[in-house]
């Protein structure tokens, strides 16, 4: 375990060391945001997918990337972020993530965070007081589960989650892939604090996809290519804060770096000011951190 671990922290600072990083220089500072006017975060934030296996690809990546991402390696790589400037993660309810977020505390990190409904807190909304105390900025609803609730006419249940969330003093947020969702809680003047808008819509039926593209669908997640603009219109028109994710399309819109920094320049032109991005970094192959957080101050200086 210790050598995995040399190696990741060698790994990276070679990286660092290329990119004309002095070894043991702080980096220089990212971008930040008052978010919702409360909470000062970086604008850009690491999410958690590549950290449990979900590539939002296919299964081999999946087991791939869950192969790779040893309990330690998860560890290292959200400190990995905070060395490299950002203060902020979005991570999903499970108790693999809450185990990560204990293991960075141990070790000293002051990171902020986020958290996403899933598995048992999705289940049981009486967990939200409990799981709040765990110091949690903002709590918002699945984008998957609100997704279904929307296309079922169930949308009760999504909003006894913001209720019940704003109860214990957190912001409490919807994520959702698809826009019209965002239209309609507006129109509804739900108390929402903010949403966390997937640039993608993946969550598409195959019908759905098929009555968009003339009759026809691909294999698996649809990744449409207007999709980035379908939604930064939504973003920009509600007032609330968002926190943007998908970015680079899972991956799909994510090599070579011309078309890393392409992504990161439309998401964060056509976001709001006051908004934050979310991005999931696998560094098996390429320090994918310190890299996103470069480009990101390139965008932000220029």
């Amino acid at each position: 375990m210790e050598n995995t671990r040399r190696a990741f922290l060698q790994a990276t600072a070679a990286t660092a060391a290329a990119a004309g990083t002095a070894a043991g220089a702080a980096p220089a500072p990212l971008p930040t945001v008052k978010f919702g006017g409360r909470h000062e975060i970086s604008r850009l934030m690491i999410g958690t997918n590549p950290l449990m296996g979900y590539s939002h690809f296919n299964r081999v990546l999946d087991q791939c990337m869950r192969e790779w991402m040893t309990p330690e390696r998860r560890i290292e790589t959200v400190l990995a972020a905070e060395r490299a400037g950002i203060t902020t993660w979005q991570l999903h309810y499970h108790q693999e993530t809450i185990d990560i977020l204990n293991g960075i505390r141990a070790r000293g990190s002051k990171l902020k965070v986020f958290l996403l409904s899933d598995f048992e807190l999705h289940k049981d909304f009486t967990m939200i007081p409990d799981v709040a105390r765990l110091g949690f900025l903002g709590m918002a609803h699945h984008g998957n589960r609100t997704d279904e609730a929307f296309r079922e006419g169930k949308m009760d249940r999504v909003l006894d989650f913001v209720k019940r969330v704003r109860d214990t003093g957190v912001m409490a947020g919807v994520s959702t892939h698809n826009p019209e969702v965002v239209d309609w809680i507006e129109s509804k003047g739900w108390p929402v604090d903010y949403y966390m808008t997937c640039l993608y819509r993946v969550s598409r039926t195959p019908e759905e996809t098929r009555a968009e593209c003339n009759g026809e669908r691909g294999l698996g997640e649809a990744f449409l290519e207007k999709d980035p603009a379908r939604m930064t219109a939504m973003v920009r028109k509600t007032s609330k804060p968002c926190l943007a994710f998908k970015l680079l399309g899972a991956g799909r819109a994510g090599y070579p770096r011309e078309q890393i920094e392409a992504a990161f320049k439309f998401a964060y032109s056509n976001i709001k000011p006051g908004d934050a991005a979310i991005v999931g970094m696998w560094p098996k192959f390429k320090d994918e951190i310190a890299e996103n957080c470069d480009i990101v101050r390139q965008l932000h200086a220029s």
